[in-house]
């Protein structure tokens, strides 16, 4: 220590231009020589740690692990940083903790052995390496969670842009590949658009040639446009129908209303509303024994279904063909099954007959949404009921659907239906 009192002077001038703390002890551990910024950075007054022992500037729980690492180090003298891989702490005078960083440096004067240490308050550093850390770990998680997302919708969206790849080349409107949600609804907006256009465009030309036809002899030909009219606008009814029911499936809106009501009131309306849109020679064949059945269900939900089902059957049937409608009871289960002469569904495309928008190959060039059997599954999931089908290409498809009924029963003759 005598030795730094006589050369006080040198050790402040050389000392006083470094912005490190410089803190120098000897081989006991005492503390011989400061310079002002080790003083501001461990909060004591000039020379105020002169002849302290160096444990004054370390937290207590470190005291025994620093007096071994400390002997070590003289014992292997040579510049190092001090406690490399560990991370170190100083306590000021007041008693905070913080973080240094500190380097060691051996010297040796008069035979008398002193360590240096150039001692750095890293605090400021060890907040931003830990909100970088923080960061960086909120960023991570963000990329986790938008690749996921990411990953599903092109795990959903891959096989349906791979088909219509296929189909480009032959559908009349060029359909876009679809990456993400915004291209989806624009491709969407676009189908809608194409649907209601063709048969308003059908509706106002059979308008403007039944003016032409002023004639009393001229009525069968007036008839032919009036059914197209009717045929046209049932077709809008029943788009604006599925879009509505799509609309309350998506936001959960949709509320299901049982009653108790005879079969045949339903099977009547479907089938009457299916005789507008027959082709020539085209005819449904009626279910059997069902006039004596009343059922509880939603009847608005029944009748939604069966008319997709055989709208369908009726739209993928070419002319002089039979839509076949049965109706059976197993048990607690209603049956229906609606058995078409169509086109069928390509083998490769059935999985995907349900998916919302999707049409078959064999089916782009005809009008549709691709909604109506996804709306159809959705109903009959939500009420415990199920859909199923076979289909053979050219040769036609057979769609089964299961409904659960409660409290239904044959009419006995004394019974009335409200």
């Amino acid at each position: 220590m005598k030795v730094f009192k006589e050369n006080n002077n040198i050790f402040r001038l050389l000392s006083e231009a470094v912005s490190e703390g410089i803190i120098v002890v000897n081989k006991d551990q005492i503390v011989v020589a400061t310079n002002g910024s080790a003083n501001e950075i461990f909060g004591y007054d000039m020379d105020e740690l002169i002849g302290k022992p160096l444990n004054t500037l370390i937290p207590q729980k470190y005291h025994h692990s620093h007096k071994a690492h400390f002997e070590n180090f003289t014992q292997h003298s040579e510049k190092r940083h001090m406690g490399k891989g560990r991370d170190l702490y100083g306590v000021r005078k007041d008693g905070t903790e913080f973080p240094v960083e500190a380097g060691l440096n051996p010297f040796t004067i008069y035979d008398n052995h002193y360590v240096m240490a150039l001692v750095i308050d890293i605090t400021e550093r060890k907040k931003q390496e830990e909100k970088i850390i923080e960061l960086n770990a909120e960023l991570e998680l963000k990329v986790e969670e938008r690749t996921k997302a990411l990953h599903n919708t092109i795990q959903e969206l891959k096989e349906e842009v791979k088909l219509r790849k296929e189909a480009e080349a032959k559908a009349k409107e060029s359909l876009k590949k679809e990456r993400d949600l915004n291209e989806l609804k624009t491709k969407f907006l676009s189908m809608v658009s194409h649907e209601f256009k063709t048969p308003l465009g059908g509706i106002l030309t059979s308008a403007t040639l039944i003016g032409k036809y002023t004639k009393e002899e001229q009525q069968e030909k007036r008839d032919k446009h009036l059914n197209t009219i009717k045929n046209k606008v049932k077709y809008l009814d029943n788009i604006l129908t599925d879009f509505l029911s799509i609309e309350r499936l998506e936001t959960g809106k949709v509320s299901y209303k049982f009653s108790q009501f005879p079969l045949s009131k339903v099977i009547n309306e479907v089938v009457y509303n299916a005789n507008m849109l027959l082709k020539d020679g085209q005819r449904i064949n009626y279910p059997d024994d069902i006039d004596e059945y009343t059922i509880e269900f939603d009847e608005k939900i029944l009748e939604l279904m069966l008319s997709n089902l055989i709208n369908n059957a009726i739209k993928y049937s070419g002319e002089n063909t039979i839509i076949d409608l049965q109706v059976t009871f197993e048990e607690d289960v209603l049956i229906f099954r609606v058995i078409d002469e169509g086109r069928g569904i390509p083998e490769k495309e059935q999985a995907f007959i349900f998916k919302r928008y999707f049409r078959a190959e064999n089916a782009l060039l005809d009008q549709g949404t691709g909604i109506g059997l996804n709306i159809v599954k959705n109903h009959l999931e939500n009420l415990g009921g199920s859909i199923t089908f076979t289909s053979q290409e050219n040769q036609g498809s057979t769609f089964i659907v299961k409904i659960p009924f409660i409290n239904n029963y044959k009419n006995d003759e004394n019974d009335s239906v409200n």
